[in-house]
């Protein structure tokens, strides 16, 4: 199973069919031996003990090509096998063959595929070479075939656990990259909810601190204020209790269309706005996404022309048929812009995006010295 699987490892893995490469610990591993045993080689050289000169020299350059597995596995093979046929000269067949033995283990480790089968076959062809080159001295060629299996399998079984480490490690990453995705969702959601739910309310509340001069409107003006204040709070506890996935336990704006409208037109009246309102919110054939989307569009516009509009009259309008149900909002632009309560263009946009979201269609501007506001959804 593990060596299927190691097989068909997708990007972000090794594989059998990628080269792998050596952690530092493994490289440090192998650095200290290769030293090691250049050491004890220099040692019998420099004090006369061990074999022949030639045969110390050959024995320390085949310890140097294991260096060159941390380069390059094909390199260092190709250069073990001309140290392999150097050792017919110097007598050292049986090192030669013990140290392609035991660089089975690396082949496995870092090669490929291709490699891993090329120095498997090249292998066996040495060993019988060697086996069987000299018959006055034969060699137990099993003995090199056990030590070639023992290290395959460590270079295997490391070459599985890395894999499993770099893709343990790579689920983590792509598991946290989704965490900070769908923590950004939320505050964006969080951000959206407190825009559409306070921000109508504190345009009201600056709108009627203006009035307040005026005796005429002073009351009700004080009024309009205690009420968007009040219904201001009982929005921002529910977005509260929303993200904090509790009970929902206060009596909020839900997404009536009837009582958008109607607050609306409250709004604007007693901003001094005439109302001409037609259509009937109380439908049947709304359905329930399209009155919560239109609700939104109802409170969002009435907070733009709270805002921005000019003197005059405001008309809602609400067409239904067995297609599609279409808001439109008219209200008189202004002879000039108003700089106390800018505009960020964030409520159009949100419109918009709630709309062209369930396969509708949406329109904002200015048409014939008016604002015009049209969200059109489709029934089925």
């Amino acid at each position: 199973m593990a060596f299927r699987q190691l097989i068909r490892s997708g990007t972000g893995s090794p594989g059998l069919t990628q080269s792998g490469a050596l952690s530092t610990l493994e490289r440090i591993t192998v650095l200290v031996v290769i030293v090691g045993v250049i050491a004890v080689d220099l040692f019998g050289i420099i004090f006369s003990y061990g074999p022949s000169l030639p045969q110390s020299l050959l024995s320390i350059a085949t310890t140097v090509v294991f260096a060159l597995y941390l380069w390059s596995p094909w390199v260092a093979t190709a250069a073990l096998g001309i140290v392999f046929a150097l050792s017919f000269i110097a007598g050292t067949q049986s090192a030669s063959i013990f140290a392609a033995a035991v660089a089975v283990g690396l082949v496995v480790r870092l090669g490929r595929m291709s490699l891993i089968l090329s120095y498997a076959g090249a292998f066996l062809v040495a060993t019988a070479i060697v086996g069987y080159s000299n018959p006055d001295a034969p060699v137990n060629v099993g003995i090199y075939l056990i030590i070639a299996t023992v290290a395959g399998a460590i270079g295997f079984a490391l070459r599985v656990a890395l894999d499993k480490g770099r893709r343990l490690e790579q689920e983590l990453a792509e598991r946290a990259e989704h965490e900070r995705e769908a923590v950004l969702a939320e505050r964006r959601w969080i951000a959206g909810e407190l825009h559409d739910s306070i921000a109508h309310h504190l345009t009201v509340v600056a709108l009627h601190v203006q009035m307040l001069d005026d005796p005429e409107r002073s009351r009700d003006s004080q009024d309009a204020i205690r009420v968007a204040a009040r219904t201001a709070m009982t929005d921002l506890r529910f977005v509260i209790e929303l993200a904090d996935d509790g009970p929902r336990s206060s009596a909020v704006h839900s997404g009536d269309l009837a009582t958008a409208i109607d607050e609306a037109q409250g709004e604007f009246e007693a901003a001094g706005h005439p109302v001409l309102s037609e259509g009937d919110a109380r439908d049947e054939r709304i359905h329930r996404a399209g009155e919560i989307i239109l609700a939104r569009i109802m409170r969002e516009s009435a907070t733009n022309i709270l805002k921005h509009a000019g003197p005059g009259e405001v008309s809602i309008r609400l067409d239904v048929d067995d297609e599609a149900l279409t808001l439109e909002i008219r209200s008189p632009l202004p002879a000039t812009p108003r700089r106390d309560l800018p505009s960020s263009r964030t409520g159009v946009n949100r419109m918009a995006e709630r709309v062209l979201g369930a396969s509708g269609e949406f329109t904002a501007g200015a048409v014939d010295g008016q604002w015009r506001v049209s969200a059109s959804l489709p029934i089925n």
